[in-house]
């Protein structure tokens, strides 16, 4: 697998999301299950055909960059907005990103780490370990890029990452990934119970950290990616459960500035696996 992941890393980026772009509508078209669960999430946002479309060929570009964004020199960025990143790190605490399912999520790790690491310390990444072999030597290579410290869905990860926080450093979360049984609780994401994790909530609380939103459109063309941020409209409350609700819906505001590169077949409401 290594070797195939190298091929494909050389290739151009446009080239890439074309082929993603037919494996995602060729998904669509074959997979009932994955069609019917795409159309249902969509629908539970308030969402018509019409306004999610393009998210389909979105999720096959999805797959299709991971050999150039793992292995891959690192494809052109821009930052269309960083005043929130600036801000948070000025403060002198830790800083908390926080992004959904949408866009580039690989992206915004290395987009941060090349943009503030050398100053601020490495940027913390959770990652949960690959079952296949093959896929998990690629996994640990990727995640061995200057300025990214990533570490396992483990207690011992979730130590360097409060560690990481308290340090004034940074840590970055998908928090709509649907957590192990026993490791969060049903929320309301787009007005249906959605398990959900409750980690960036306590690291947020426990450490005091700033949360910022940041996600990694992808550009058209293979042109590359450009890097939003903002941060939360408001603070987050300092009841556990009120502020998962909050972090949900600040993810549900960031998802609606832009379905069509949202992960639609994302099975967010799937009973938890058991730990």
């Amino acid at each position: 697998m290594l070797a195939w992941f190298r091929f494909f890393s050389q290739w151009p980026l446009w080239t890439l999301h074309l082929l993603g772009s037919l494996g995602g509508w060729l998904a669509w078209c074959f997979s009932g299950r994955y069609r019917s669960r795409f159309l249902d999430n969509a629908r539970q946002a308030g969402l018509e055909w019409g306004t999610v479309w393009r998210a389909v060929g979105q999720a096959g570009r999805m797959s299709a960059e991971l050999p150039r964004l793992w292995l891959g020199r690192t494809p052109p960025l821009v930052w269309s907005d960083d005043r929130a990143a600036v801000d948070a790190y000025a403060s002198g605490k830790g800083v908390l990103f926080l992004t959904p399912h949408m866009g580039c999520f690989e992206i915004t790790a290395q987009a941060l780490a090349l943009r503030f690491s050398e100053r601020h310390g490495p940027l913390t990444v959770l990652y949960r370990p690959a079952r296949h072999a093959g896929l998990g030597e690629v996994m640990t290579l990727a995640r061995q890029r200057p300025g990214l410290e990533a570490v396992p869905t483990t207690l011992a990860g979730v130590r360097q990452m409060i560690k990481a926080l308290r340090s004034g450093r940074a840590v970055g979360l998908l928090p709509d990934q649907v957590p192990p049984e026993g490791m969060g609780q049903w929320a309301p994401f787009f007005g249906q119970p959605a398990y959900t994790m409750t980690l960036a909530a306590r690291l947020a609380l426990q450490t005091s950290a700033r949360v910022v939103l940041i996600w990694g459109e992808r550009l058209s063309w293979g042109r590359g990616y450009r890097l939003h941020t903002q941060a939360l409209s408001h603070e987050l409350s300092v009841d556990l459960d009120t502020a998962v609700v909050q972090i949900n819906q600040a993810m549900e505001s960031l998802i609606l500035q832009c379905p069509s590169q949202y992960a639609w077949g994302y099975a967010r409401y799937k009973k938890p696996r058991q730990a």
